[in-house]
């Protein structure tokens, strides 16, 4: 079956240490495949809504690790491709509460330079979501590439969902920050977000956090609060209606939250393409997040549908 989702981004190696703590006290870590917008696109095949993904990958060994991972999955390589460029380094720290801390090696890596223009128009026309993440905003070419790609989409007649996924680190200063996002922003239909994305920046931080966002352009605004759940508000463009709606989270015993707003964004949208309502996708998407937090990584964790089910099983 033809995808109706498109997700575009980096993808790159997490390496989770064996221990929690401060980084400069780790001895150990496990390579993990990810990158938000590849953990959002494996996230979505395991729910049954494979995308196309649309990556830029190395030819160094941890670029073929991640093209085989990306290929096990059962995702379409057709719009991946490879450059001479390494591949970007994220190393994670947690604290004692699962959080976790990155730093970041990207000087001139593979996803610095994704390649958008190998999506055609014709398959943009196919395609009813393109799904979009902050960390390729960070810098150039990947910038460019990413809006020429949202701009295309949207003349095609595409709902663009955008998480900012913010890493003030990644970025030269918050003047730039500010002005990417809100251009970002303001071609977005679905904005998944939480407070924190926009701390760093000048922009929609008021006390009506959620009504600032939605006068930017978005029509439905999902905002993430970690173990306490997640709200949704929808002006009156959103195909919900206006309205604003919450779900509290589920209770899981949680070893890496490393990923869980990814998988929570592949849960919207997978509920999304089932035309499933706010309190249902809600629901949904909470649930895949909270089973992601049980084992180490962002990708490999990452539920299916049957185990998303017994889990809200237990939970009732």
């Amino acid at each position: 079956m033809t995808p109706d989702v498109l997700v575009a981004g980096e993808c790159l190696v997490d390496f989770i240490p064996t221990e929690p703590g401060p980084l400069a006290d780790v001895e150990g870590f496990h390579r993990r495949a990810g990158g938000a917008p590849a953990n959002v696109a494996v996230g979505l095949a395991r729910l049954g809504e494979t995308p196309w993904l649309c990556t830029t990958l190395s030819t160094d060994p941890f670029g073929e690790f991640l093209a085989e991972t990306l290929a096990a999955e059962g995702l379409p390589e057709r719009f991946l491709t490879r450059v001479d460029r390494p591949t970007t380094l994220a190393f994670v720290s947690h604290g004692p509460d699962a959080d976790r801390e990155f730093t970041f090696y990207r000087e001139n890596a593979a996803d610095t330079h994704l390649d958008t223009s190998v999506v055609d128009d014709g398959t943009l026309a196919a395609v009813g979501t393109v799904v979009v993440g902050g960390v390729p905003l960070s810098v150039e070419p990947s910038r460019s590439a990413t809006f020429e790609l949202v701009e295309r989409a949207r003349e095609a007649g595409c709902r663009i969902v955008f998480d900012p996924n913010t890493r003030p680190e990644l970025w030269a200063d918050q003047e730039e920050l500010t002005a990417t996002l809100e251009r970002m922003v303001g071609l977005t239909d679905v904005l998944k977000a939480t407070r924190e994305d926009f701390e760093p920046t000048a922009f929609a931080t008021g006390e009506d956090f959620a009504a600032g966002l939605l006068e930017s352009e978005p029509d439905t605004v999902l905002l993430t609060a970690g173990g306490s759940g997640a709200t949704v508000v929808a002006g009156p463009g959103s195909p919900w209606g206006r309205g604003e709606w919450h779900h509290p989270g589920y209770e899981a015993d949680a070893v890496d939250t490393t990923g869980a707003g990814d998988a929570f964004l592949a849960g919207v949208v997978a509920a999304l393409a089932d035309g499933a309502g706010p309190e249902e996708t809600l629901a949904f998407a909470n649930a895949v997040a909270a089973v992601a937090t049980t084992a180490e990584g962002a990708m490999a964790p990452l539920p299916d549908r049957e185990t998303v089910a017994q889990f809200r099983g237990r939970q009732s």
